[in-house]
């Protein structure tokens, strides 16, 4: 599965890495893309591993908002 979320908040390198990172280490995501002029994250995953909202609350853990 591939989705793209938009997360508020990233302003700097720190905040890309963060992200990805955090992303990165959920059981099934195989591709992070951060996009940090845009705010989209684009994600390829396999959706029998995780999820969206698993993919959501990765983020938002680390002081992001995923707008929906």
């Amino acid at each position: 599965m591939q989705t793209t979320l938009d997360v508020k908040g990233m302003t700097c390198g720190h905040c890309e890495k963060a992200v990805k990172g955090a992303l990165e280490a959920l059981p099934g995501v195989t591709v992070v893309e951060v996009h940090l002029n845009t705010g989209k994250v684009d994600v390829t995953y396999d959706d029998a591993q995780t999820n969206i909202q698993a993919l959501r609350e990765a983020v938002e853990e680390q002081g992001y908002d995923v707008v929906v």
